[in-house]
């Protein structure tokens, strides 16, 4: 099963992970990895995880198990029993990657910890992905999305300053954690290829959250205390509004726009009220601006003006569709961009052009999915979606008697005695 013709083709992946760890080893199957996806008999319990293909739940039909676990074989195998562990040392020797999402200590409890699988493989690279890390007060901690969110002080920043902090609408955290596993993994596989040695990765979820934090806390202090800024946000005649809008609605969806000031902005504030002009919609006060000076925190304009500015644009844009909107903008050379949604992506022009959608066949559910390539290319290797995720226990046979030479006899023991 190993490709040559891809970046990680000679590369072999055990991925123990659930849901903590799926994208880890799906980055290192796009990039040509051989990854085995070891499941409990029975299946893993990310397949129960929604939507489903049809709104029909089955394990075999999680759009989310489908969407994480492709470019992955898999097998059914318990890590908890003597003679799986048995089974799954053997796996070892070949590999070059275990992704595991346990919580700290458990594979050590189970023989299967670091010191132990190095044993085995002194090259093996073991990747642990878990909420805290192994290490700290917080390490036997369990930590779900929103407590990853609130502890990472992301959730700060998120939402309107009045109310409380919200979470991101759909589970995020350890997608983070796999795209920082995975990095860390191939740096590890670096290492071992100058120094010849693996490598025990830790990753932490609430570490890969402060990472990617560390600039919006600072952007949000600034928005809400610097002193320039005081008056920025107003009640007028009860309604809070922001001279900073982004956010616009138009015809059939919502546009990015904001007013900037200096000679960065002037081009694009001047050729949108020239636009607005031509509809009978700008102001006469919003003519008259001029925009190489205008500063939209500065008093130019009074607040019932500005708010009276900003009803206008909000008129002109509720006039135009997304896609007018933006092919006016590019010839005018206004900085306005469309907010996409997933439906708008799958026509994207741009996206179809680098082929970023792919047609994946599945004879289990009698229908070809369309997926997401990976979102990179190589000029000299290939790199996309080869296979759909595995179905419970599909390549079992394929590894435990092509592989490890197990008899039809052993593996049918073996299931009746739930080890596979």
């Amino acid at each position: 099963m190993q490709e040559t013709g891809s970046l990680l083709g000679p590369f072999r992946v055990l991925d123990l992970s659930d849901a903590k760890g799926f994208l880890c080893g799906r980055v290192l199957g796009d990039f040509g990895a051989d990854v085995i996806k070891v499941e409990p008999p029975g299946g893993d319990p990310g397949r129960a995880v929604g939507p489903f293909y049809r709104d029909v739940p089955h394990p075999e039909k999680s759009l989310y198990w489908l969407g994480y676990n492709c470019n992955k074989r898999g097998i059914t195998l318990d890590t908890g029993v003597a003679e799986g562990q048995a089974i799954f040392r053997r796996l070892v020797r070949s590999a070059d990657f275990v992704i595991e999402s346990f919580r700290p200590g458990q594979m050590a409890g189970l023989g299967l910890g670091y010191e132990s699988l190095r044993q085995i493989n002194p090259g093996i690279i073991l990747t642990s992905i878990t909420s805290f890390g192994q290490s700290g007060p917080w390490r036997d901690y369990a930590g779900s999305d929103i407590v990853l969110w609130a502890l990472s002080s992301y959730m700060y920043v998120t939402g309107d300053e009045d109310r409380p902090p919200v979470c991101p609408s759909f589970p995020q955290a350890f997608l983070h954690a796999g795209l920082e596993a995975a990095a860390a993994s191939l740096v590890a596989l670096h290492h071992r290829q100058a120094m010849g040695e693996g490598q025990w990765v830790d990753v932490s979820a609430q570490d890969s959250l402060a990472i990617v934090n560390l600039q919006n806390q600072q952007y949000w202090n600034l928005a809400r205390f610097n002193p320039k800024r005081a008056g920025s946000a107003q009640m007028l005649s009860g309604v809070r509004w922001s001279r900073q809008k982004r956010l616009w609605k138009c015809r059939d969806g919502f546009v990015i726009f904001i007013i900037s000031s200096g000679h960065m902005g002037a081009p694009g504030n001047k050729a949108l009220t020239e636009w607005m002009a031509s509809e009978g919609l700008a102001p006469d006060y919003m003519r008259r601006i001029n925009w190489e000076t205008f500063d939209p925190q500065g008093r130019e304009l009074s607040d019932e003006q500005y708010l009276g500015m900003l009803t206008a644009i909000g008129d002109f844009f509720q006039r135009h569709s997304k896609a007018e909107l933006y092919q006016g903008s590019v010839a005018k050379r206004i900085v306005l961009y469309p907010c996409n949604t997933t439906e708008d992506l799958a026509h994207d022009a741009q996206l179809q052009a680098r082929e970023f959608w792919a047609g994946i066949a599945h004879p289990e559910l009698g229908a070809t999915l369309t997926y997401p390539r990976p979102c990179v290319s190589f000029s000299g290797s290939a790199c996309g979606i080869r296979r759909p995720a595995p179905r419970i226990g599909e390549h079992n046979q394929e590894v435990y008697a092509g592989e490890l030479g197990l008899s039809p006899q052993d593996l049918s023991r073996l299931r009746r005695e739930g080890v596979i």
